[in-house]
């Protein structure tokens, strides 16, 4: 990623949490992944990851290794698009 990329990416993030919208964009994310079963496939492979390595063997630094990319494979792109739509909506009522 360019300077000029992290400087922009750093200035909508800083704007998101200024204006209270990250939290707002948060809670929509937490409720379009539950709704769309996305948590619970999520927990039902974790737990599918510390039976076959056992409690005792498996740190949690070691399940989030494990359930991160599988995670982001299963966002829907649905979901993915709404966020996004958001983001520009955002962005858009900023520059006006």
């Amino acid at each position: 990623m360019s300077e000029r990329s992290t400087q922009l990416k750093n200035s909508i993030n800083q704007k998101l949490v200024e204006t209270g919208e990250k939290e707002r964009l948060k809670d929509m994310l937490r409720q379009r992944l539950t709704e769309c079963g996305w948590r619970d496939e999520l927990k039902e492979h974790a737990k599918d990851i510390v039976r076959e390595r056992g409690l005792q063997k498996i740190t949690v630094d070691d399940l989030v290794k494990e359930i991160t990319p599988k995670g982001r494979q299963l966002v829907p792109d649905t979901v993915k698009r709404e966020l996004l739509a958001e983001i520009k909506k955002f962005l858009a009522s900023q520059t006006q």
